[in-house]
């Protein structure tokens, strides 16, 4: 049996541990999250200063492939009460939090940004700013969609403090594009991207995707010899996760049939791969390229990668705020998730309510494995103390690496775990050995033995 056929599950992406699925809804303490909402800020803003995500969840059109929480409409009359209401919910934590937040990081997330207009996204980020002090080396990123990231959106983000881009390319094959409904012609990206640097952006990165229905090596070499040309600062390499009983009818638009065999998959990830290290890119952590002196290559060769909702980034801090619906924020001791309905989360934040549904305290064990878990998705490798191996959980952990141990997928040492070469394609395999709720919830025999 291949190693691509005996680790084939469905493994998450460890943006959080415990992961979303475990949260708790109706046991959760909204009381207590806000009290360790305030207990974080008082212990990191003046050391590191706050995260902010903020989730615009608008698209004029549905890419099929999507798994994003996001709105179908093109009366863009929706801006103006969606932003509103987002100042609103920043207003309730600024007043929980007690003093000016110092803001490290934000990320514009989607939906799509830069469906709202360059005015509006003004209006948005000085109210935020209104609350708060940018600190000088902030990191600001946005998502953009080519079709609709003008020369005045670019242009007004980096006036107000922008300098990283991130675009959804995902593949330029046309037949893809086209079973995809995300149509992006080369000559599109690359007069965004053209513009972006111009203006003086320093990062821009790709999302692509592959796994796609219709792909073929032929159309992934010509895609990322497009790629190439563009010469982007990184690059994100998705794999496609064909789930329509939950996504619904974007993903129903094609079959199984339309998409790319499991060893198929493999060569699509395995020629990327090699024409990323052929030009230039190294890895980084799980999915991501980047160039020698970019700030995420720099942040990994220098053991400083950070993981987070927002995934890989080079800013270290302990307490996320999540805006927007169903944005999920993260203050080291607990996670809370918005309400996903976005007339609901409105309803909420206009009566002066924190809008979270579920959420997660961590305990002395969560926190353990969480920081186990982060290690090996940003810097391949985890040591831990003697005093560490007296968790359960941990001694199970390791019990588990055995089987991968064998096939060469990792290192165990008497203090460390180390990912191979050969073991960085499964390191959500690798981590899920430490998944202790998820290997409490489903029995031994129907995952240990589908996964390793």
């Amino acid at each position: 049996m291949s190693l691509i056929s005996k680790y084939k599950i469905a493994a998450p992406r460890y943006t959080s541990y415990p992961t979303v699925p475990y949260w708790e809804e109706n046991s959760f303490h909204p009381d207590r999250w806000k009290a360790l909402l305030k207990k974080s800020f008082q212990e990191s803003n003046g050391k590191d200063g706050i995260s902010i995500y903020i989730h615009l969840p608008f698209c004029e059109s549905m890419c099929t492939y999507c798994g994003c929480n996001k709105y179908i409409t093109v009366n863009h009359g929706v801006e103006a009460p969606y932003i509103a209401a987002l100042l609103k919910e920043w207003q309730l934590y600024v007043n929980t939090f007690g003093s000016k937040p110092h803001i490290r990081e934000i990320h514009l997330g989607g939906g799509t940004p830069t469906f709202f207009s360059a005015e509006n996204l003004t209006r948005l980020l000085k109210g935020i700013y209104s609350l708060a002090t940018l600190l000088p080396d902030a990191c600001l990123s946005f998502e953009g969609h080519p079709g609709n990231t003008t020369p005045e959106h670019l242009q007004t983000l980096y006036n107000l403090g922008f300098r990283r881009i991130s675009l959804g390319i995902q593949d330029f094959d046309r037949r893809v594009q086209e079973i995809i409904n995300r149509l992006q012609p080369f000559e599109m990206v690359a007069s965004v991207v053209e513009n972006a640097r111009k203006i003086g952006f320093t990062s821009i990165n790709f999302d692509l995707i592959y796994g796609l229905p219709l792909q073929t090596t032929n159309s992934m070499q010509n895609t990322i010899d497009k790629v190439v040309r563009l010469h982007p600062d990184r690059i994100s390499f998705y794999s496609y996760a064909h789930v329509p009983w939950i996504k619904g009818t974007g993903q129903r638009r094609y079959t199984e049939a339309d998409l790319p065999g499991d060893e198929e998959k493999r060569q699509l990830y395995e020629l990327g791969k090699l024409l990323f290290d052929s030009n230039g890119y190294t890895e980084i952590g799980m999915d991501h390229f980047a160039l020698p002196g970019e700030a995420l290559h720099t942040a990994f060769k220098q053991g400083r990668l950070h993981r987070n909702f927002m995934g890989y980034t080079v800013s270290h801090t302990s307490l996320l705020v999540g805006l927007g619906a169903s944005s999920i924020g993260d203050n080291w001791y607990a996670y809370v998730q918005n309400e996903k309905q976005i007339d609901t989360w409105q309803e909420l934040v206009n009566k002066g309510e924190f809008p979270v549904v579920r959420g997660h305290l961590l305990n002395e064990e969560d926190l353990l494995l969480r920081k186990h878990i982060q290690d090996l998705m940003c810097h391949f490798e985890t040591t831990w103390r003697q005093a560490d191996t007296t968790c359960d959980a941990v001694i199970e952990g390791l019990q588990r690496l055995q089987e991968l141990e064998k096939d060469e997928l990792v290192e165990v040492f008497p203090q460390k775990v180390v990912v191979t070469a050969k073991g960085k394609p499964f390191i959500r395999n690798i981590c899920m050995a430490f998944d202790a709720r998820l290997w409490r919830q489903v029995p031994h025999s129907q995952l240990f033995s589908k996964s390793i």
